[in-house]
């Protein structure tokens, strides 16, 4: 079925002035001849043609030029004055609406990411307040309290001291951590990449953690049939520090007598996959796209109770992007935990 749809400009010109030509051209071969008729609706048909397309292409297409105008919200260069003058008039409306279509969506879709992130900034601001003021307010506690007359009782002044101490550590290992965050964000951080087995910087963390496994009876272990060693290309002592953090976590979210397995694979010739699984609480599945967000805790289990900074697996994320590589996650509550990233593999020479 023919259709006016898709037809541009010029076409629809033509069209307009050849059903206005035909009936001219008609009347007159009634009243003279038919060759009288038919040149006159050539004529009739030329002139009518470049006017309707005239109207077309310089008055509705100048007000389209202006809509893609502030569509890209950019002042136009030569390359895209060529394009609206010579591109854009052979597009059929059709085409135009598609193209105003997909910008309305596109901004549509920028909006809402700009208010996701809106909404993010204010939770990281009223997480990082939060995270401030209660060692603040304690460390306020312990001094006025002291310098109300519990500083002449030493059974009382040396507790009050070590606790302050405590907070004034968190507070330093808080803002540490916030800048690592900044550093690695910005790229100043440089990354010092080597060839060095996973598997042995595995059991060295197993090992400098093994005081927190042991007290909750946690065994950490290599996959059997992972143990085969493999090499990777990375900056070892940022890699330490991610399977630091997730091993500390595993341990402070497992249960007690529970398990830890590290698995080791090579996905193909150029990377090497590293998970780590626990069999602890696991998390909810509607918190799973936000655990690396920075102070981002869960709502079960994950509390502030359990210590840290709630900027660990934010590092651990910005480390191994560093490295242009991805970390994933898969976990089910009472079921455990599985957290994972790639690396590069062996670089030869």
């Amino acid at each position: 079925m023919f259709t006016t749809k898709n037809l541009s400009p010029r076409q629809l010109s033509a069209l307009t002035a050849l059903m206005l030509a035909v009936p001219v051209g008609c009347c007159i071969a009634l009243i003279e001849n038919m060759w009288m008729g038919l040149v006159s609706a050539v004529l009739f048909f030329s002139v009518s043609f470049f006017l309707i397309a005239f109207v077309l292409e310089w008055f509705i297409y100048r007000k389209i030029k202006l809509i893609y105008k502030f569509i890209y919200q950019t002042k136009a260069s030569k390359r895209e004055e060529v394009y609206y003058n010579y591109i854009l008039p052979k597009k059929s409306i059709d085409e135009v609406s598609q193209d105003v279509e997909r910008w309305a969506v596109q901004r549509s879709a920028e909006i809402d990411l700009l208010k996701r992130n809106a909404e993010y900034r204010k939770e990281f601001l009223q997480n990082l307040s939060h995270e401030f003021k209660t060692p603040i307010f304690t460390i306020q506690s312990y001094v006025d309290t002291l310098l109300g007359g519990a500083l002449d009782d030493p059974a009382v002044n040396k507790r009050f001291l070590e606790n302050a101490a405590r907070n004034v550590n968190r507070m330093v290992h808080l803002i540490e951590d916030l800048d690592e965050i900044a550093r690695l964000e910005s790229g100043e951080q440089p990354l010092y990449k080597q060839n060095f087995v996973i598997q042995d910087l595995i059991k060295d963390v197993f090992e400098s953690l093994s005081i927190l496994t042991t007290e909750k009876q946690i065994t950490c272990s290599i996959k059997k049939g992972c143990e085969q060693p493999i090499t990777v290309f990375a900056d070892r002592e940022k890699i330490q520090q991610v399977i630091n953090n997730l091993v500390a976590n595993a341990t402070k979210y497992g249960k007690s007598g529970g398990t830890i397995v590290a698995s080791i694979y090579k996905t193909d010739e150029e990377y090497v996959l590293i998970e780590f699984s626990d069999d602890g609480i696991g998390i909810a599945e509607e918190h799973l796209d936000r655990i690396f967000e920075r102070f981002y805790r869960t709502d079960r289990g994950r509390s502030r109770d359990v210590g840290g900074t709630g900027l660990g697996l934010a590092i651990c994320k910005h480390i191994i992007e560093a490295h242009k590589q991805i970390m994933h996650v898969r976990s089910k509550p009472d079921i455990g935990t599985t957290i994972g990233f790639t690396l590069q593999g062996k670089r030869e020479g």
